[in-house]
Formats: C-alpha cells, sequence, structure tokens
C-alpha cells in the first residue's frame, strides 16, 4: 500500500481502560494539531464509536479546562465487533468516508493490537499513545495514568498503615494489575509494605508466613502486604485466607479497585500526557505510522506496534529486592 503523507484530517479516539490523564493528552492532541492547520475529531467510545460513526468535530475551546480531569471525555469502550476482520473492515470504510488522514489512538495492549490490524488495511497513518495505569507497555518508562494511580493507592495504604499500627494488625491490600506488577511494587517500596506479590515472580505463601511470624516474634505488631490482583496465588483474600491457615494471625483485607483509575491526574501524568500528545501529532505530519510513542530515558521516541506487544517490559528487580531488605 503507497501512503499519502499529507495530512489535513485526524481522529483520536481513547480505548480500554480509563487512565487519568487521558483528558491532557486529548487537549493536546487537538491544540498542536489544529495549531499546524489540522481540521480534528474526536471518536466517541474508543473502536464501538469507530463502528458507530461517532465522530465529532474539535475546535481549541473543546478541550477547554479538561487537563485536570480524570477519564476521558471522549469516553471509552471495549468492542468485541472491532476485534473481527468484518468490524475492521468497516472502521475502515468509515475513516475513508470521513476521509480521514491520520489516527491517534489513546489506550494500552489491546489499543495497540486494534490499531497494529487495522494499518494493515487503511490506508491512513496510525500513531498510538501509552494510556493505562499499569505501566505494562513496552517502549515507554511511563505510561500516562500510571503515576497517578500508583499515587492514589499510597494515599490509601498510608491511612491503613495508621489503622495497622493502632490495632496491631497484618493487612492485605490489592492493587490494580492483571497481568503486571508495576503498580504493586512502586507502592509497596513507598508505602514501607513488608511483602509485595507480582505476576511477574513465583509466590511462596509458607515463606511469606515464615517472614511475617519471625518479624513479629522481633517485636513487629503490623504489616501491610500488597497483592497485585493477577498473582497467581490470587487476590488479596484468597492470600489472607492462606497465610491465616499458615501463621494464625488475623488478616484484614481492603481491595482498592478502580479507585485507583479515577481523580484529578498527576503533574507527572499532565506533562508526559502533552509531550507525547504533542509528539504524536508531529509524527503523524512527518508521515510516521505503525508506531507508538514513548519517553525513554527522558527522550521521546517512536516503537513499531508490533514490538509494544511483542516485548515484556521488565520489573526491575533492584526494587523488588529492597522490599524483603528494608522489611526487617
Amino acid at each position: 500500500m503507497v501512503r499519502d503523507h499529507r495530512v489535513k484530517r485526524i481522529a483520536v479516539l481513547t480505548s480500554g481502560g480509563d487512565a487519568p490523564g487521558m483528558n491532557a493528552a486529548i487537549r493536546a492532541v487537538v491544540r498542536c494539531a489544529i495549531y499546524h492547520g489540522l481540521e480534528v475529531f474526536g471518536i466517541l467510545r474508543g473502536y464501538q464509536g469507530l463502528l458507530d460513526n461517532e465522530f465529532i468535530e474539535l475546535k481549541p475551546r473543546s478541550v477547554s479546562n479538561i487537563i485536570q480531569r480524570g477519564g476521558t471525555i471522549l469516553k471509552t469502550s471495549r468492542s468485541p465487533e472491532f476485534q473481527a476482520v468484518r468490524g475492521r473492515q468497516k472502521a475502515k470504510a468509515n475513516l475513508e468516508r470521513m476521509r480521514m488522514d491520520g489516527l491517534i489512538v489513546i489506550g494500552g495492549d489491546g489499543t495497540y493490537r486494534g490499531a497494529y490490524e487495522l494499518e494493515k488495511i487503511w490506508l491512513g497513518k496510525i500513531i498510538g499513545m501509552p494510556g493505562t495505569i499499569d505501566n505494562d507497555l513496552y517502549g515507554t518508562d511511563f505510561t500516562i495514568g500510571y503515576d497517578t494511580a500508583v499515587n492514589t493507592a499510597l494515599q490509601a495504604i498510608d491511612k491503613i498503615r495508621d489503622t495497622a499500627d493502632a490495632h496491631e494488625r497484618f493487612f492485605v491490600v490489592e492493587v490494580m494489575g492483571r497481568h503486571a506488577g508495576f503498580i504493586a511494587l512502586d507502592v509497596s517500596i513507598s508505602g514501607g509494605a513488608e511483602e509485595v506479590l507480582i505476576p511477574e515472580t513465583k509466590t511462596n505463601i509458607k515463606e511469606i508466613a515464615q517472614r511475617l511470624s519471625l518479624a513479629r516474634r522481633k517485636g513487629k505488631t503490623s504489616s501491610i502486604i500488597i497483592v497485585a490482583e493477577g498473582d497467581e496465588e490470587g487476590g488479596a483474600y484468597q492470600v489472607a485466607e492462606r497465610l491465616k491457615k499458615l501463621s494464625g494471625c488475623e488478616y484484614r483485607v481492603v481491595v482498592l479497585g478502580h479507585v485507583q483509575r479515577g481523580g484529578s491526574p498527576t503533574a507527572a501524568d499532565r506533562i508526559l500526557a502533552t509531550e507525547l500528545g504533542a509528539f504524536a501529532v508531529d509524527e503523524l505530519i512527518k508521515g510516521t505510522s505503525g508506531v507508538a510513542v514513548g519517553k525513554v530515558g527522558g527522550k521521546l521516541r517512536t516503537v513499531p506496534f508490533r514490538e509494544t506487544f511483542g516485548r515484556k517490559k521488565a520489573i526491575d528487580q533492584f526494587l523488588l529486592k529492597l522490599t524483603s531488605v528494608l522489611s526487617i
């Protein structure tokens, strides 16, 4: 396929799970594109909205007063219909009908996979932006929404620790992370947790119970155990039940859940979203397609869609070891 490098009309959508900072990303895309003389359209409700022709034109004032808001003004959803070839053909036809030259998709792994497949059949250019609290996308040090999610979880854990200390109790706290333990690891370090259970490592409940019992004999009267929802031992309730049977200690369970996705984005997330939004527009104008934008080592970069879900982002082993070292 021969792609025309000239870009005049572009669309932007948010897909999959929402993440704080998505609105800041939309704002940057819209205003930077208009600054360069492009027409910009938003697609409501992600890929499903693309199939349903939910296009709305966006002007500079359309994105006023949204940089501080969580969620996404374009709404988001998951679209089983788009996953089928027939659905993507429909999406292609709608983009062509609207005379779109480029598309920016903001989301996570599933969003990127959808963009990768759509790019095979559509002549327009597609750029991805990493919008997910899980921070599990290869090709960027941090994803939009991650910093906010960590800080939201940390605020809750700080409060839980006060209660744990007052009542001399053990708490098992479940954070988001179905396939990745980035949130769990960062909040365990920043929250002073004694243990962290993540999908990337093998969990040995017996050893954890032994360490907690030893710590109690040494005078430690309270502990916080952080569990990523995707750990192979199950969620916080399953882990707490097993620990109780092995140690004889009572455990309280807190599941933070979707509270981690909401709220006003931190400054770090607003800045990252703005940088990546502007960079995505610049790359579209240059004729780039089939890549995701990211920031690695302080530098903006692009990575092919295929690599983003074909390569596993590594967990920080030094931080992981520190959790045990600092819990003595």
